[in-house]
C-alpha cells in the first residue's frame, strides 16, 4: 500500500465540488483529512494522506492537478525524544497506522519509523513534546528516485 501526505491548495471555483468523494470512488483511493480549510467562494486548502496502489494515487493527483489545484508533496520525519518521553501512551491512539504501540508484556511505548507517514498527529498530541516532526529533503530527493 501507497501512503504519502500532501499539502492541496483549491481554486476558489473548485468548493462546489465532490471532488474527496472522486478520489474515493473514481480512483480508489483512501483519503484521511489531516487539515482543512475549506469556504464558499474563496481559495481553500486541505492537509490529506493518500493511500492505495501508486498507480492510483498517480491518477488521482493528475485528476487534482486538471483541477487547477496546487499540490505539494509533504515528506515529513517524525523524531522521538527518549529522555522525554515518560511513555504515557496518549500517542499511541492517535496513530492512524500504529507507528506507535504498546508493547503488552511489559507495556513499553514503542515507535516505528518505517511505519510512520509523518502525519504529525503525535507531535499534537504528546504532553511532554517528545515527538519531533521535520521536513526531510532527503526524503523528497530519494521519492524523485524512486517514482520513476
Amino acid at each position: 500500500m501507497y501512503t504519502r501526505i500532501y499539502f492541496f491548495r483549491f481554486p476558489k471555483d473548485t468548493c462546489d465540488r465532490p471532488i474527496i468523494y472522486h478520489l474515493i470512488k473514481e480512483h480508489e483511493v483512501e483519503v484521511n483529512i489531516l487539515r482543512a480549510d475549506i469556504l464558499p467562494e474563496r481559495e481553500g486548502v486541505m492537509i490529506l494522506e493518500l493511500k492505495g496502489a501508486k498507480n492510483n494515487v498517480r491518477a488521482a493527483l493528475a485528476y487534482l492537478e486538471g483541477l487547477g489545484v496546487g499540490i505539494e508533496r509533504l515528506a515529513t520525519r517524525v523524531r522521538r525524544d527518549e529522555q522525554r518521553c515518560f511513555e504515557c501512551g496518549a500517542c499511541t491512539g492517535i496513530c492512524p497506522v500504529q507507528a506507535l504501540y504498546v508493547r503488552r508484556e511489559d507495556m513499553a511505548v514503542l515507535f516505528d519509523p518505517d511505519k510512520c507517514t509523518g502525519c504529525g498527529q503525535c507531535v499534537l498530541i504528546c504532553p511532554v513534546r517528545a515527538m519531533e516532526m521535520s521536513l526531510g529533503k532527503e526524503w523528497l530527493q530519494l521519492e524523485s528516485v524512486t517514482m520513476d
